[in-house]
């Protein structure tokens, strides 16, 4: 299982938000079943959807994963030996939090994920805005929420942890984490990095339709862009589509680029009445691209060559992976309260339920 499979819920949270100048994430996991040559335990760092720093059980260092932060006086001298400090005190307080949450929800076996996503955003008002959740196997668990200083528990199970942690000191350094500490790295980051995050690739667009059983079913495809941030949508008439559209979700490229898809079906006799719309940071206003239908003013023998290497493709076919849509902090729903149970806090930057 790979990076992109094991992140679950917490995994939309890099790509930011609404309103995002520039984010900083950090998204933490440890499995109690890796899998053959798998790390149990690792945690990434992402600038504005960028990986820039890593650590895992197996290499147990923090490390640079950009050229920016390799660069003279992008950190203080202590910051890879601090940071990897940190990171092994996390390891070892997830290995405790694992058999932890075996016994909150009477597991005694079997395959589970603990994950823990947390950062900052600073938006286009220099405002700035914190995120600290949890979750296991992929569901929520816990989350904090900085201005009346608690967390909310997302299920049953959670609420001793809720209890622990709004009575130890956890919830006031997070606090002042997303307030200060969290926007003054991500700004420093940004101001070293900018060469290579502020560059912008434009995205190459192709529409494609295909007729059957009465159906025209219109794809959009967007391929090589940087940021990731990116809005493609139908548009019929003039008027933006939403609820009829299905979207492959943005996904990275080898070369650090991303791309994405969205479709719609319609009849085929309105297929002039659509458009692709993209915005994107590289276009210096919004795209509408439109599908154009094959010529059929061409030779019989160019027909049947086009007919065979459709069939042949179609035969081929291709797989696209979908991530699965999280949560931010405001999609927690509280859990009932419950009895039973107790959690200490830790005095780490992660601290054991």
């Amino acid at each position: 299982m790979g990076l992109c499979g094991m992140l679950g819920l917490l995994l939309c949270a890099v790509c930011g938000a609404a309103g995002e100048l520039h984010s900083m994430r950090y998204i933490q996991t440890a499995m109690t079943d890796p899998g053959p040559g798998l790390p149990w335990f690792y945690e990434v760092g992402y600038v504005d959807g960028e990986i820039f720093v890593h650590y895992d059980s197996t290499t147990r260092r923090e490390v640079p994963r950009t050229e920016w932060m390799k660069a003279p006086g992008a950190v203080d001298p202590d910051y890879w030996e601090r940071n990897t400090q940190r990171a092994q005190g996390n390891e070892q307080i997830d290995r405790e939090s694992l058999v932890t949450l075996a016994r909150l929800y009477n597991q005694s076996g079997g395959s589970h994920t603990w994950q823990w996503m947390y950062g900052c955003d600073i938006l286009d008002d220099s405002t700035t805005r914190g995120y600290n959740q949890y979750a296991y196997d992929g569901r929520d668990f816990i989350a904090f929420d900085k201005d009346p200083m608690t967390f909310t528990a997302a299920v049953p199970e959670s609420v001793p942890t809720k209890r622990a942690w709004e009575e130890g000191d956890y919830a006031e350094r997070q606090k002042h984490y997303q307030e200060e500490s969290c926007p003054q790295c991500l700004q420093r980051y940004v101001e070293h990095g900018k060469a290579e995050l502020g560059r912008t690739v434009q995205p190459e667009v192709r529409v494609w339709g295909k007729e059957g059983d009465g159906i025209l079913t219109l794809s959009c495809r967007t391929h090589g862009f940087y940021p990731r941030p990116i809005a493609v949508s139908w548009v019929k008439d003039g008027a933006v589509l939403g609820q009829d559209t299905h979207s492959g979700g943005i996904v990275p490229n080898s070369d650090g680029t991303y791309h994405t898809w969205i479709t719609i079906d319609a009849l085929p006799g309105d297929a002039d009445k659509y458009q692709c719309r993209v915005e994107h940071a590289s276009l210096p206003q919004p795209g509408l691209y439109s599908w154009e239908r094959p010529q059929s003013n061409v030779l019989p023998i160019v027909v049947g060559v086009v007919v065979a290497l459709v069939a042949i493709m179609a035969g081929i076919g291709f797989i696209i992976y979908r991530r699965h849509a999280g949560k931010n902090e405001k999609g927690y729903n509280m859990a009932p309260s419950q009895d039973g149970g107790s959690s200490n806090s830790s005095k780490g930057s992660n601290p054991s339920i």
